[in-house]
């Protein structure tokens, strides 16, 4: 059986309540809520039973143990994760705008997590798994994106696996050295997972289909295309599949994407059928959004064959 290791960012949410266009004034809050884009990832996989790790760094404080504690209670292994005494863990405070985008602050780059690296401990753990997932907003410190490649090497002479999932915030794109470390992990990636608009950072086609084609004729095995709640669309050099989405009542978007990539890359290891895949994918981003906080949707194998059996498709 597979181990799927992601490495990055852990840290907790804080959410305002009122509406309105970032934190200028006093606003209303609530949280903490466990965070940060490979931890939510890592913690769904953990919910469906699949063997897991992460590999990061909290601060021995309150907010790093809620996510310690939510992440263990899930089936991750969490001895990658390195307890700092003198460190803070990371936070990010959200606010949503009338629209429905949002404002975030994050302290990330220099909290506990903004100094992962392999040791002894973490090279084991490293040592033990056959795939890696790679979330875009962990190359965020040179520290982590060094880490990361040399995740990847080692991953990759095993004969391993990678997944990439851009999750691109405008907040962390001018990170020293993020696009050159956006290009190597992507020439090494075998199924790709961007959303939207992403998928033409990578590709200089001007269409989806020609983009698609691009990349695939890169050397990369797969690419899902994550729609939002109009679904996502699967290819590969034989086929194209495309799901709809599910018909919910969107109580708090973030981390919608990092369960659906979850989802997806933990049933396509298992060699479930792309189709397949895509619909219990689907349907775990769908279940995410019904919650308010990053990983309080996350959902177990019988949780999402039971919302499938009972939630509407969105029309096309």
């Amino acid at each position: 059986m597979s181990k799927i290791l992601t490495i990055g960012e852990i840290l907790v949410e804080i959410i305002a309540t009122d509406r309105g266009d970032g934190f200028r004034a006093p606003v209303p809050l609530i949280g903490p809520f466990p965070s940060g884009a490979p931890a939510i990832f890592i913690d769904q996989v953990g919910k469906l039973g699949q063997q897991c790790a992460i590999i990061s760094r909290v601060g021995e404080d309150d907010f790093g143990y809620v996510n310690l504690n939510r992440l263990e209670a899930d089936g991750v292994d969490i001895s990658g994760i390195e307890v700092d005494p003198q460190g803070t863990t990371g936070s990010a405070f959200v606010r949503y705008r009338e629209d429905g985008s949002r404002a975030f602050v994050f302290n990330i780059r220099h909290s506990a997590c903004g100094q992962i690296s392999l040791n002894d401990k973490t090279r084991a753990l490293l040592d033990e798994c056959t795939h890696l997932h790679v979330m875009g907003t962990a190359l965020y410190a040179p520290s982590v994106v060094e880490t990361i490649l040399a995740a990847i090497e080692s991953i990759k002479a095993k004969g391993g696996t990678v997944s990439f999932d851009p999750n691109l915030r405008p907040e962390i794109l001018g990170s020293p050295g993020m696009r050159e470390a956006l290009t190597t992990v992507l020439s090494k990636t075998d199924l790709f997972l961007p959303s939207g608009e992403e998928l033409f950072l990578f590709a200089n086609a001007k269409t989806e289909q020609e983009a698609v084609a691009e990349l695939l004729s890169s050397g990369i095995k797969a690419i899902v295309l994550k729609r939002g709640e109009k679904g996502a669309t699967y290819f590969d050099a034989q086929q194209t599949i495309s799901q709809p989405g599910f018909e919910v009542k969107e109580v708090d978007p973030t981390g919608a994407g990092d369960s659906f990539g979850a989802t997806f890359v933990t049933f396509w290891l298992a060699g479930k059928e792309p189709s397949a895949a895509l619909t219990l994918a689907n349907a775990s981003g769908a279940r995410a959004v019904t919650k308010t906080g990053p990983m309080e949707g996350a959902s177990t194998q019988a949780e999402l064959e039971d919302f499938i059996a009972n939630t509407a498709r969105k029309q096309a």
